[in-house]
């Protein structure tokens, strides 16, 4: 199963969501997961790490998810120098298990070139990262994502998802 996974935060507290899905090219998810992260570290320029990766593991251990890959908004590794992003440190937390694929809407200053996905008809790039598994297959992986636009199906959605939380019955 991937995993993708994005934080939205709120005053004091942040919500993760993540969607699951087969294959690379599925339009709907298998299921949603959510998780409250009550107590999160204060935004640190240049470590945003420290914050979002508690929040990520919180998801991950409370659903007792196991995925064989995971999908996060933003990068893995950063700039010409391939400086640890939040994906690296995830990767690190994981204990080098699970491949982890960073989809970014920005450029990070040095993006590399070769890190561009251009989808649909959108004339602006994703920048994807990746480690434990090949940079040209997670960018061939993320091109072949379900979706006309620039942004992926399940990307929008698990961006939306951790923005509106789990639907009231």
């Amino acid at each position: 199963m991937i995993l993708a996974i994005d934080v939205d935060y709120r005053e004091d507290s942040a919500l993760a969501a993540g969607v699951l899905f087969r294959n690379w090219t599925d339009e709907k998810p298998e299921s949603v997961v959510y998780s409250t992260i009550n107590k999160v570290a204060d935004y640190q320029p240049g470590q945003f790490y420290k914050r979002e990766m508690p929040c990520i593991l919180q998801l991950i251990n409370d659903h007792n998810l196991s995925p064989t890959v995971i999908v996060i908004d933003g990068f893995v590794s950063l700039g010409h120098d391939a400086k640890p992003g939040l994906g690296m440190h995830l990767y690190q937390a994981l204990d080098k298990k699970i491949p982890i694929v960073g989809v970014a809407k920005k450029a990070f200053k040095d993006s590399k070139a070769e890190s561009e996905v251009y989808r649909g008809k959108s004339e602006k790039p994703l920048y994807v990262t990746a480690i434990g598994i090949e940079e040209s297959q997670a960018i061939e992986l993320v091109a072949s994502m379900h979706g006309k636009h620039r942004f992926p199906t399940l990307l929008k959605q698990v961006d939306r998802e951790c923005r509106q939380g789990p639907k009231k019955s």
